[in-house]
């Protein structure tokens, strides 16, 4: 094995040992309970949601053009 390729290899697992210390570190919950929470957040923000409410056609950008009649 040549040298370049031993301090590629240690690089390499230092950086991994790094990403795992740093997966390790992270606070975890129980999955119930990230579900209620989620669950309580749409429910308290339902009224703000424009797929629940709809958006009023002043405010929609992607509301069909008016077509102008002359009489």
């Amino acid at each position: 094995m040549s040298n370049n390729s031993a301090k590629s290899n240690l690089v390499i697992a230092q950086k991994m040992v790094k990403q795992l210390r740093l997966e390790a570190s992270v606070r975890r919950i129980k999955v119930s309970q990230a579900a209620t929470d989620l669950k309580n957040f749409c429910l308290q923000n339902a009224h703000k949601d424009p797929l629940l409410v709809g958006v009023p056609s002043s405010e929609n950008p992607f509301r069909p053009p008016k077509s102008c009649t002359l009489f």
